[in-house]
């Protein structure tokens, strides 16, 4: 693996992980809406999705080389 492909799936996890949080408005959309304080509540989220889908792309695909053997 390349550090670019490396970083384009490490961002398209967090793109992934931050979208699926609109499925939240749709759910509840009175409590995470874009206006009245909904999108602070709806960015928190988003950025929590994002974090979770940046570790698990982590956790299945280390840094490029760093299962070198030395």
């Amino acid at each position: 693996m390349t550090w670019r492909s490396f970083f384009v799936g490490l961002i398209g996890a967090v793109v992934n992980g931050a979208s699926s949080a609109v499925t939240v408005m749709i759910v509840d959309p009175l409590q995470f809406n874009l206006f009245d304080g909904g999108a602070a509540k709806l960015g928190t989220v988003m950025a929590v999705s994002a974090i979770v889908g940046a570790a698990l792309y982590l956790k299945t695909h280390p840094l490029p080389g760093a299962d070198a053997q030395p």
